[in-house]
């Protein structure tokens, strides 16, 4: 917040995210009004992601969220008949926001892009975050897929594992080379609105805040040299974050 980096994107512990809700709790009790706060619902069913939403908060020491993702669409636990349907998370996502808990509502993910574009025909959100690098442009390619349609309707749209972030088969993190260039690639994209990137110290923190001050967009020419760059680390790399379809 010092720094000026406000969008704070987060989730509970079982998504994966440590205790980080309850670390910014303790931020934001005082500094409230400085950020702008983002979590998540990893649940079909729209009575759990409610009660889900409601413990974020509380974890969150906040009253409404600006931000809530019903998130990670193409996993396999969120059954699209099941979050789009009557009692599904989508719907308790927009009551929700009726009643105050959230400011904005939207749609989180890595995989599966088709998932995004049948739930943007079907109900009104307002942010749409998705995994997109210059190397996942070749597997996934939201870019060209989602995003698109998604601008059409007035969505928000947020770039997410710009540095890669999956896990390599035999152990470890998938990262491209040229962190700052992966940086560039995503901030670059037409109609982005923010890049998500996580750090795992206070010296990669700094990077990023370094990254994000020294921004300048990609040439056409350098935006092409990156995407044919990407594309044999994308045949390497696999389907990092689950299936396509």
């Amino acid at each position: 917040l010092d720094a000026g980096a406000y969008y704070l994107d987060t989730a509970p512990q079982f998504a994966g995210y440590g205790v980080a809700q309850a670390a910014l709790g303790d931020v934001l009790k005082t500094r409230r009004d400085e950020a702008f706060v983002v979590t998540k619902c990893w649940e079909p069913d729209g009575e759990k992601a409610l009660k889900l939403l409601k413990a974020n908060l509380r974890e969150l020491q906040i009253d409404r969220a600006d931000v809530v993702y019903a998130h990670s669409l193409g996993s396999d636990e969120m059954d699209p008949q099941k979050v789009m349907g009557k009692n599904g998370v989508m719907s308790a996502l927009l009551k929700a926001q009726r009643d105050g808990l959230t400011r904005f509502i939207g749609v989180s993910g890595h995989n599966r892009p088709e998932r995004f574009l049948a739930v943007i025909k079907q109900f009104e959100i307002q942010v749409m975050m998705n995994a997109v690098s210059y190397v996942a442009r070749h597997i996934y390619d939201f870019e060209n897929t989602v995003w698109p349609e998604a601008h059409r309707r007035g969505i928000a749209l947020v770039a997410m594992k710009v540095y890669g972030g999956g896990t390599k088969p035999a152990g470890g993190r998938l990262k491209p080379p040229h962190l700052f260039d992966a940086f560039r690639y995503a901030q670059s994209l037409p109609n982005v609105s923010t890049v998500v990137v996580g750090m795992y110290n206070r010296e990669e923190l700094a990077e990023n805040i370094r990254f994000a001050r020294d921004y300048q967009k990609l040439t056409d020419g350098a935006l092409r040299d990156l995407l044919a760059e990407g594309r044999p680390l994308a045949k390497m790399w696999g389907t990092p974050y689950g299936p396509v379809k």
